[in-house]
């Protein structure tokens, strides 16, 4: 989710629509997903997923992302952590990367969250994601997101990354020390990362 891999998705559009690719046995997970919105707002990643990917022909997309409605966090969490297992895991992780090392909504912390979980939203997340909404006072605080562990245990990571504006935060992510306050760090010990 989140404007990074805009242009994959396009790409992968395009193959589908030609034919030379086909989603139609695949199961989609989102990594993400902010709480408090119903899955049919504009900016819900359920949203954004349904109508950027929808020519895409994904056919179980029963599990589109913890569900940003449900009013008991523990319980959204719990339900997609289960639901990611009972499809026996993830085959390929795509990610993002924010400028703070972020990735799906894992924040900079004293430690690496296991599973799926909400998490208050740092101000400059809430900042880079305002141009998405009316106003900064729309974006909401709390996020639903899966976790490092979660993110860890899939089989293939793809992470993009645009701009030369991310040049450094690639450097720290990827050639620096493992570090909970560079959530993308932890990528450095997974065996199959792009």
């Amino acid at each position: 989710t989140g404007s990074t891999p805009i242009g994959l998705y396009r790409c992968l559009v395009e193959d589908c629509e030609a034919g030379a690719l086909s989603f139609k046995d695949v199961t989609s997970f989102n990594l993400d997903e902010y709480r408090g919105l119903d899955p049919q707002h504009d900016q819900s990643y359920r949203y954004f997923m349904s109508t950027t990917c929808s020519p895409m022909l994904i056919s179980t997309c029963s599990h589109p992302c913890a569900d940003g409605a449900c009013p008991d966090a523990d319980a959204a969490c719990a339900a997609y952590e289960q639901a990611i297992a009972e499809a026996g895991g993830l085959g390929l992780q795509l990610l993002g990367l924010g400028h703070n090392g972020h990735i799906g909504f894992n924040e900079p912390a004293p430690e690496f969250p296991k599973e799926t979980h909400c998490v208050a939203l740092t101000e400059s997340t809430i900042n880079a994601n305002s141009r998405l909404f009316d106003s900064a006072d729309d974006v909401p605080r709390e996020a639903y997101t899966m976790g490092i562990g979660t993110i860890m245990a899939a089989k293939e990571i793809l992470v993009v990354a645009n701009g030369a504006d991310k040049a450094d935060i690639v450097r720290r992510a990827f050639f620096g020390p493992v570090t909970p306050e560079v959530p993308a760090s932890i990528l450095q010990f997974h065996p199959n990362v792009t």
